[in-house]
C-alpha cells in the first residue's frame, strides 16, 4: 500500500509520506542487537542450561530404568533356571523313594518268603519226629499186646528168644499192611 501510494503520489491535499528514516532504523536495529544479546545471556543460555540438564535427567533416568528393566528381566530367567532345577530335584527324590521302597518291599517280600520255608520246613520236621515217636509208641504197644495174646494163646510161659522172634514177625506183619 505504501508502494502504491509512492507510485500514485499523493493526492490533492494529502501530505507526501515522509521518506524512511535510517536514524530511526538505526537505532532500531542497535536496540534489537542489544536485546538479543542481552537475551542469549541472560536468557537463553540459563534456559538452555536448565534444557540440558532436563535432557541429562531423562536420559539417566531412561537408562536407569533400562537397567532395572534388564535386572528384572535377569532375576526373572534366574528364578526360572532355579524352579526348573527344584522341579528336577524334586521329580529324582520321588523317583529315588520309590526306588528304594520298591527294594524295601522286595526285601520283605523275600524275608517273609524265607521265614514261611523256615517254618514250613521245622514243621514237617516236627512232624516227622511225632510220627516216629508215635510209631515208636504204637509199636511197643502192639508188642505188648502180642505178647499178652501170645501168652494167652498159648497159655504156657514163652521164653524170651521165641517171645523175640514172635514180636519181630508181628511187626513185620504190621509193616506189610500200613
Amino acid at each position: 500500500m505504501l508502494l502504491d501510494y509512492l507510485v500514485l503520489g499523493a493526492a490533492e491535499g494529502e501530505h507526501a509520506p515522509e521518506v524512511l528514516n535510517f536514524g530511526d532504523i538505526l537505532v532500531t536495529l542497535v536496540v534489537f542487537i542489544v536485546l538479543m544479546f542481552l537475551l542469549k545471556k541472560f536468557a537463553w543460555g540459563p534456559l538452555m542450561g536448565i534444557m540440558k540438564q532436563r535432557e541429562d535427567l531423562i536420559a539417566s533416568e531412561i537408562e536407569a530404568a533400562e537397567l532395572s528393566r534388564q535386572e528384572s528381566h535377569n532375576l526373572l530367567e534366574e528364578q526360572r533356571a532355579l524352579l526348573k532345577e527344584s522341579r528336577t530335584e524334586a521329580q529324582a527324590i520321588v523317583e529315588n523313594a520309590r526306588k528304594q521302597g520298591d527294594v524295601q518291599r522286595e526285601e520283605i517280600i523275600t524275608a517273609a518268603r524265607t521265614e514261611a520255608a523256615r517254618l514250613k520246613e521245622s514243621a514237617v520236621r516236627e512232624i516227622e519226629t511225632e510220627k516216629e515217636k508215635a510209631i515208636a509208641a504204637v509199636r511197643s504197644e502192639v508188642v505188648s499186646l502180642s505178647l499178652l495174646a501170645a501168652s494167652k494163646v498159648l497159655e504156657k510161659e514163652v521164653s524170651e528168644e521165641d517171645n523175640r522172634a514172635l514180636i519181630e514177625e508181628t511187626i513185620a506183619k504190621a509193616g506189610e499192611g500200613r
